[in-house]
């Protein structure tokens, strides 16, 4: 049985994490308390009541631990990894997993030395049912080879909520490499590619005068010796949108296309999940809701078997190189 413990609770994506391990049939060993936000502290104790506090030195030092969940404040997330790969343990990180070609450069270095997974979970698709059924039907070559990606990720800025780290760029990486790399993720998984180049980028900041350096606002074009993809992502939910983004994707291929409404269809379809699949034989909707979400097994199956089934670890590195060299070529626009 795989042990797991966490290490940074600083976002709720860890819930996702220990979530998925625990229906894979991991162990929940314990967790760190540290945290810059007291309020999912006590929401991970409210969850997990039997799950013991530990010291992150005692979980990075204990041999019986496989796996290391870290969702700390972004910057910290490489330099945590590290420590837990050179102490045995296998890590899988919340996005973003680096903020810095340096942290990159040692994430890499470190995987080649130990031989250990560093699996990011980008939960835009491996959380997203929607987002699993469509790359079985990308795979079924239900709508022929893919040719572009267009993704959107509107987040709310839920401004009470948020740390003081949240508006640093240097603790977040910019808003490119922390809400797109869920695209740029999707773009080389769903048109099958396994590298690409930046063509274009932007970055503004334009409803928040009073945080100068923070970014609400990017956008990326993509391209790869196979299809092309455009990103968009930003903090603009209104307040009237029940959920907090209207997540989409739509994947053009050559027969027909594909479009996820992820987290809420505002034509006025319940719940979430939907996909619309227009082809040469069909135009429907089908309900993803009942959709298994295969990541946690396969990452659980890697950590047992060496393997790179869940994703390969190449694919996690350029995600990571496409997100930071967009960030770091992105033109400023609007009020910032």
């Amino acid at each position: 049985m795989l042990r797991f413990a966490v290490v940074g609770i600083d976002h709720g994506h860890t819930f996702d994490h220990v979530k998925g391990l625990l229906a894979a049939g991991g162990e929940f060993v314990g967790y760190c308390p540290q945290t810059s936000v007291p309020a999912l502290r006590e929401a991970f104790e409210k969850t997990y009541p039997d799950a013991p506090q530990i010291d992150r030195e005692k979980l990075f030092d204990d041999p019986s631990i496989d796996v290391i969940c870290i969702a700390a404040i972004p910057r910290d997330r490489a330099g945590l990894a590290v420590r837990a790969m050179k102490a045995g343990k296998d890590v899988m990180t919340d996005k973003p997993g680096v903020t810095t070609f340096a942290q990159l450069e040692e994430i890499r270095r470190t995987v080649a030395e130990t031989g250990k997974i560093f699996s990011i979970c980008f939960s835009e698709r491996h959380c997203v049912r929607s987002a699993v059924k469509a790359g079985k039907l990308v795979a079924e070559g239900a709508i022929g080879k893919v040719i572009q990606t267009l993704g959107v990720g509107p987040h709310r800025l839920q401004l009470p909520t948020r740390p003081d780290w949240f508006f640093d760029p240097e603790a977040f990486g910019g808003i490119i490499v922390d809400i797109a790399s869920h695209q740029v993720d999707q773009f080389l998984f769903y048109t099958g590619s396994t590298s690409g180049e930046v063509i274009a980028s932007s970055i503004g900041n334009f409803g928040m005068p009073d945080k100068p350096d923070f970014q609400d606002f990017g956008e990326v074009l993509l391209r790869s010796d196979r299809a092309a993809g455009y990103v968009r992502v930003d903090w603009f939910t209104p307040e009237a949108l029940p959920t907090w983004g209207d997540g989409r994707l739509t994947i053009l291929g050559t027969e027909g296309y594909i479009e996820l409404r992820k987290y809420i269809d505002i034509a006025g379809r319940p719940g979430k999940d939907h996909l619309f699949l227009v082809n040469g034989k069909e135009m429907t909707h089908i309900d993803c809701s009942g959709e298994k979400l295969d990541y946690f097994d396969a990452f659980t199956a890697d950590v047992g078997n060496r393997t790179q089934t869940a994703m390969t670890q190449d694919h996690v590195f350029e995600v990571c190189r496409l997100s930071l060299d967009a960030q770091a070529k992105a033109a400023c626009i609007g009020a910032r």
